[in-house]
């Protein structure tokens, strides 16, 4: 499989090197050159498979001709070491859990399988240089994911006081191979300095560079795995016919994937991505321009992106046509209020406690669910990494887990800088 820019004008890459340089040329993502599409077959008998033996058969398809298929193989069941169950939380609306791996949220699929992957691809002698931006869980997942991993190091921004404090703790308090950067900034400084680290040619000449962000396409496809077993595990209860998914969405790598999915052949009705206040992509659907803009910070600070980067590789699948895109996928926005009020509301009625980001995703279904369609909403984290803001709006106590509690018990190391790009570039420099 070859691997080409959305900009158009970088050559082909295989996919050693879309995975190990992460951005091409020109500043595009990489995009794989087909979308395969998997046999009937395989949806007859999704019902009956396990998680791992489903994201085995979507690995194949794209990274089958690449991977040997042992080493795929071991790389999935490795990465797939817990379940992202469907969980019913009122008639016709369901949560896909996606916060049972090892840092609880949705990112330590993508995170997990970009490590193994990155280290299959990895030459010995050869130390490579993960950068990768954060507004909250991807750095947690990320750094967790290549905790120890030899011949890899990490270094992860973060927006100073952006993040809540369990996040930081789960990238700051790791040491070994990684390293917490703070930037004095908003999540979309971070993603620049991390997108001007790869285009800086003679920084590139001394540091061998790759992200973890989910402009990397190891990062981002596997995500697809759990809206194929969030659709087995439907139709498993005679539920998947007329299925509508709302992914909280923020850099839209994850949306991406599933839309991914979608021309797999997965038989999902539609999509719709819920934004918090930014609301970027719900704008350009009702206007059909694109119009970034600074992001603004929220109570679901994961999703606090002005300008989606993959937001580029949805442009390019639907062949520049917003009305495709249309066809596809819906949006909504709210604001911390409604979020807030929707999650309270949730948990008072059913006793199912949100974070943030699911519910702001559960209540575009609540109010955009039409007759005899069921509902799955991402639940992205477990509600106690944002404890102190649920535990505001729900009035008690949110448990913490034993995997976040044993993080805030560790000493908590970042490096502060500026969101300039000398700053940080001379730093990375000085690691040589």
């Amino acid at each position: 499989m070859l691997y080409y820019s959305t900009n158009g004008s970088a050559p082909v890459a295989s996919l050693e090197k879309a995975v190990v340089k992460g951005l091409a040329e020109d500043r595009g993502l990489y995009m794989p050159e087909r979308i395969p599409v998997l046999p009937s077959s395989f949806f007859d008998n999704i019902a009956s498979m396990s998680f791992q033996e489903i994201a085995f058969e979507v690995a194949s398809a794209f990274f089958g001709e690449d991977v040997p298929a042992d080493d795929l193989k071991r790389i999935v069941y490795d990465t797939l070491s817990f379940d992202c169950p469907v969980v019913e939380v009122e008639p016709g609306i369901w949560s896909l859990e996606l916060f049972h791996g090892p840092t609880l949220a949705f990112k330590d699929v993508g995170g997990r399988f970009m490590a193994r992957l990155l280290q299959h691809f990895t030459t010995p002698g050869e130390p490579l240089n993960v950068l990768v931006a954060t507004s909250g869980d991807t750095g947690s997942a990320v750094a967790n994911g290549f905790l120890g991993v030899d011949g890899i190091n990490v270094y992860v921004l973060y927006p100073k006081g952006k993040v809540s404090p369990v996040q930081e703790c789960q990238f700051t308090t790791l040491g070994r191979n990684i390293t917490a950067l703070e930037i004095d900034g908003v999540f979309d400084d971070c993603q620049a300095l991390v997108k001007n680290a790869f285009m800086d040619k003679e920084l590139n000449a001394k540091l061998k560079l790759t992200s973890a962000n989910s402009i990397n396409v190891a990062r981002f496809l596997p995500q697809s795995f759990y809206y194929f077993w969030a659709y087995a595990q439907m139709k498993k209860r005679g539920l998947a016919d007329e299925l509508v998914v709302c992914v909280p969405s923020g850099n839209f790598g994850n949306i991406c994937s599933a839309l991914f999915a979608k021309r797999m052949g997965l038989p999902i009705k539609r999509f719709i991505a819920s934004n918090n206040s930014n609301r970027v992509f719900f704008d350009f659907l009702g206007s059909g321009v694109y119009s970034p803009r600074p992001s603004v910070q929220t109570i679901a600070n994961a999703m606090d992106v002005g300008d989606p980067s993959n937001f580029a590789r949805i442009w390019d699948m639907y062949g520049k046509s917003v009305d495709r895109i249309r066809e596809d996928i819906s949006g909504a926005t709210y604001s911390d209020g409604e979020i807030r009020e929707s999650l309270k509301d949730i948990h008072k009625r059913t006793g199912y406690l949100c974070d943030p980001h699911g519910a702001c995703a559960a209540r575009a279904l609540y109010e955009g669910l039409r007759p005899g369609e069921t509902g799955v909403f991402c639940e992205t984290a477990h509600p106690a990494k944002f404890k102190d803001t649920v535990e505001n709006i729900i009035g008690t106590t949110v448990a913490l887990p034993e995997r976040l509690e044993a993080f805030t018990r560790g000493k908590k190391v970042s490096v502060e800088l500026p969101k300039d790009y000398e700053p940080f570039r001379n730093y990375l420099l000085s690691t040589i």
